[in-house]
Order: structure tokens, then C-alpha cells, then sequence
């Protein structure tokens, strides 16, 4: 019994005996404070190569830059890491829309992506034709030709779709919001999945009866959105297999509101739309940028960190996601610029097509952890000790989710203390989705995003026009590049790796028979 409960102690007093190297996170602190880059780095991307879809002008130069950028810091093994296929390459290069009937006003907006263009600047008339179901596209079947097709309802500008009213949390986390977030969630009934595949073949389905109907474009008020924040992002596919969906734009809900309500009076509106979009198909790969920090006694082992390159085009994509992107970048130039020893190799991924679907992530993944859907592992499985993630805005750095990893709780615990004071303290076992640490967790790796003030980035910037630096707070970068520095540190120095959940089951095992 007494050697019972004297293991149990050692066991309590080793969990609370995480080391931090407190003189080391001092002088990151000061590094990131006083010395900071992160505004520059977010110029960079945003300002001067913004918007950055995937594979377009803007991306390339991005990733070029990125590229230099690194290697002026001192990173090795820097290079843009091809993997496909891909898709086509899409990019805006022109946009122009005006009311011209019956009187005339101009049109805030911009092409959807993976649109064609018009063939010139062409003025047609208006049509209010929501088109959501199939019943829908028999109703409206043969009446389309030559028009501009208003693909939404009506929509009152303060009352956006139900399925965006979660969304809108806005500002910083105040005490009470960072304890609900601790706790647990609560335990529901397994609901039926979001048949995503479904609304993709809808799409597909809509995008051919617009072709097949002869229009001469198509435009939408976006998911959400007033007071000139405009919302949109594709309207078409990046897959070369699939034709390219006609002229698509999106505008402000208050413009659209208005041609809406003439139509309802029977007031023909003309509109005229000159759209030119790039659209190339000549190299169907993309890449992520990679680098390195060469590790000591176990550089054979290796911590990471990243963020999503890409972005879409309403905006110069500041916040979603210049902004991951920048903190990462000086979170490497701070461990560089200390000259910090580390055992274990630290690898910076920026990745490409995280907008269509996580792809670059996954891509890599697949080629060089494990293939989701055997589970087959591959020798560098055992050798990552963790990813870290930053793509939830530019709000700073409040917390970590464990991605349901409650072994790493006291960590994580002993790794924020020294951010305390600045606002860094919650660990949760809640999963957070949508990003591209999901990639790494979902072949059992331990990889985990940031709890980060959602400042406004539900309500404003997230795929919108005023994805733009504007709106986003460098001292905020400043916090989170220190808080993603030290963690890395402390993972890339840790004794041991960070312990992992079970690996899960083969995506594609087959059920097993019942009786």
C-alpha cells in the first residue's frame, strides 16, 4: 500500500515538474516585443503579393518571397515542395459592374472564384431567379438566355442566413467566454453529417443549367454580410475535369437588395458586368514552402509549425491567413536570431490549398507520416513531435486546444504560465476544426491549433472584402509569434516527445458483418 501511494506521488510531482526554461522564454519575449518583424512580414503578403489563391501571380511571388525570406534568416533545406494534381489556376485581373437601368449606379463587388470571364463588357437584363433546389432549376428551365441571373432571395441586411448566426462572436474573449471554453462539451446525440458531398454535386448541377441556360452571368449577395463587407469566395471548381462555371460575382447585399425590389415592381433593371479572370490549366501541381532549423543530439526527430499561404480573393488576405503565415515566419526568424539550441529539428511548413480543402496539408501528410485511408505508417510517423498551427485570424494567442489529448493538459499548462500576464492561459480537451492541423491529428499525430480572440474575423474579415490589414492588430502577432516561438522551443528541447492518442482506424477498413 505505502508503494502504491508513493509511485502515485512521484507520478503527481513528475507531471508537475514540466520544465521551462524561463531565461529562454524572457528573451523570446523580448525578441518579439521590441524587435519584431511581424508587421513587415505581413506587408509583404498581404499589401504587396494579396490575394494569394492558390497557384495565381499573387501566390507564386508569395511563396518566392517567402522562400528568401527564410533563407536571409538562416533556415537550411528552404524550397517550394511540389504536390499534386492540383487543378487549374485561377486569378482575377479585371472587375467592373454598374447598374445602367433605369438609372445608373455603380456596383461594390468582385468575381467569384474559378468563374469564366465575359467576353467583354456586356449589359444585359436582370433576373431574380433563386436557384437552391432542383425543383428550382425546372421552374426557371428555358427562361434564362442572355440575362444576369440574381441567384438569392431578398435578403434584409441585418438578418443574415441561420446557418452564419454562430458564427458571429466577435471582439476579445472575456474571462467567463475563456472558462466555458475550458470546459468540456457537453455530450450530445450523434447527429447525422453535413452531406457536404451533396451540396457539392448541387453546385456542379447549378453551375451546368447556368451554362446550358446561356447566361451571361450570375450574381449572388453572398452568406452574410452588410454595411460594404462583402462576402464570397468559389463559385466553380479548381478540378480541370469539370467545366468552368459561367461569369459569377458577388455584391453588397444593399446594392442587391435594391435591383431585387425594382424587380418586384416589375421595373426592368439592366446591368452591365466586364469580368476578366486568368484561368490557366498548363501545370496542374501546387506546393507548400519548407525550411528547416537543424536540430542537435535528435535532429533525426522534428517539431513543426504552420499556416495556409493561400487565400481567396475578396481581400488582400490578411487575416485569413497573412496573418498565421507572419507569426510563423518570425516565430522561426526569434529561435534563429537567439541563436536557441535545440535537439530536435524544427521544420516551418506554409501550405497551399488549406481553402479547398486542407489539400496542401493533407498532400503532405500522405507522402511523408501516413496515408489516412490504410493507416500505413511511414519512418518519419515516429520522428514528429508535434505540429503548431495558427489560422483563426489575427486575434492574439489566448490558449491551445488539446485536440482530446488530455495527456498533454499539464504541458500545455506549464508551457502558458509564462504568458499569463499576457492573456495567454486557457488548455481545453475540445477539438477545434477547419484547419490544417486536422491533417496531422488525423493519422493519430499530435497536432494542435491556438485558442485566439476571434477580434473580427467571424463578422468581418473571414472571406470577405475587408480581409485587408486594416483589421488586423500587430501587437496581437507581436503575443502570438512569442507564445509560438516558446512553445515550439520547449517541444524541440523537451526530453521526451509528447505523448499521443491511439492511432485510428483505417478510413477504408470494412465493416464488419453483422448477425
Amino acid at each position: 500500500m505505502k508503494k502504491t501511494i508513493l509511485l502515485s506521488l512521484l507520478a503527481v510531482a513528475c507531471l508537475a515538474a514540466e520544465w521551462v526554461d524561463l531565461a529562454t522564454v524572457h528573451r523570446i519575449r523580448v525578441e518579439a516585443t521590441e524587435r519584431s518583424k511581424v508587421g513587415d512580414h505581413l506587408f509583404y503578403l498581404s499589401d504587396y503579393f494579396g490575394p494569394r489563391v492558390t497557384n495565381s501571380s499573387g501566390f507564386r511571388k508569395a511563396a518566392e518571397w517567402v522562400v528568401k525570406r527564410l533563407g536571409e534568416y538562416g533556415l537550411v533545406n528552404v524550397h517550394e515542395e511540389p504536390w499534386g494534381p492540383f487543378g487549374r489556376a485561377w486569378e482575377n485581373e479585371f472587375f467592373s459592374a454598374h447598374v445602367v437601368e433605369p438609372n445608373y449606379a455603380p456596383l461594390s463587388g468582385f468575381a467569384l472564384a474559378y468563374t469564366a470571364s465575359t467576353p467583354s463588357a456586356v449589359t444585359a437584363e436582370a433576373v431574380l431567379a433563386p436557384l437552391t433546389t432542383d425543383a428550382d432549376l425546372e421552374k426557371f428551365k428555358g427562361k434564362l438566355k442572355g440575362k444576369v441571373v440574381l441567384l438569392d432571395a431578398l435578403r434584409p441586411p441585418d438578418q443574415p442566413p441561420p446557418t452564419t448566426r454562430t458564427l458571429l462572436r466577435s471582439g476579445r474573449y472575456t474571462d467567463e467566454d475563456l472558462q466555458r471554453i475550458a470546459l468540456a462539451p457537453e455530450p450530445v446525440p450523434e447527429r447525422p453529417p453535413v452531406d457536404f458531398a451533396r451540396q457539392r454535386e448541387f453546385r456542379a448541377k447549378l453551375a451546368a443549367f447556368l451554362r446550358d441556360e446561356g447566361v451571361v452571368a450570375a450574381i449572388t449577395h453572398g452568406r452574410m454580410g452588410n454595411s460594404g463587407t462583402i462576402f464570397g469566395a468559389g463559385g466553380g471548381s479548381h478540378d480541370p475535369k469539370t467545366p468552368l462555371a459561367p461569369p459569377m460575382a458577388v455584391i453588397a447585399v444593399e446594392q442587391y437588395n435594391r435591383i431585387c425590389r425594382l424587380l418586384a415592381k416589375k421595373v426592368p433593371v439592366k446591368i452591365q458586368l466586364e469580368i476578366r479572370n486568368k484561368v490557366s490549366e498548363d501545370s496542374l501541381d501546387s506546393f507548400n514552402v519548407i525550411g528547416e532549423i537543424p536540430g542537435g543530439q535528435k535532429r533525426d526527430e522534428v517539431v513543426m509549425l504552420g499556416a495556409h499561404l493561400d487565400s481567396w480573393q475578396g481581400g488582400t488576405g490578411a487575416t485569413d491567413n497573412a496573418a498565421g503565415s507572419a507569426v510563423v515566419i518570425e516565430a522561426v526568424r526569434i529561435l534563429k536570431a537567439l541563436n536557441l539550441k535545440m535537439d530536435r529539428t524544427v521544420r516551418v511548413a506554409l501550405w497551399s490549398a488549406e481553402e479547398q480543402g486542407l489539400l496542401g496539408s493533407r498532400a503532405y501528410v500522405t507522402a511523408h507520416f501516413a496515408d489516412r485511408d490504410t493507416m500505413q505508417l511511414k519512418p518519419e510517423h515516429a520522428k514528429l513531435a508535434a505540429y503548431f498551427n495558427l489560422d483563426n485570424g489575427s486575434g492574439k494567442i489566448r490558449g491551445i486546444y488539446l485536440q482530446n489529448n488530455d495527456m498533454l493538459r499539464p504541458v500545455f499548462e506549464e508551457w502558458l504560465k509564462p504568458f499569463r500576464d499576457m492573456g495567454a492561459a486557457a488548455v481545453t480537451i475540445r477539438n477545434t476544426t477547419g484547419t490544417d492541423h486536422l491533417s496531422f491529428d488525423a493519422v493519430g499525430l499530435p497536432g494542435f491549433q491556438f485558442i485566439q480572440d476571434p477580434l473580427d474575423y467571424n463578422t468581418k474579415t473571414h472571406h470577405s472584402n475587408m480581409d485587408v490589414v486594416d483589421y488586423v492588430k500587430i501587437e496581437d502577432l507581436m503575443q502570438a509569434s512569442a507564445v509560438m516561438a516558446s512553445f515550439v522551443y520547449h517541444a524541440a528541447t523537451r526530453p521526451d516527445p509528447l505523448p499521443r492518442k491511439p492511432l485510428p482506424e483505417p478510413r477504408n477498413q470494412p465493416r464488419r458483418q453483422t448477425q
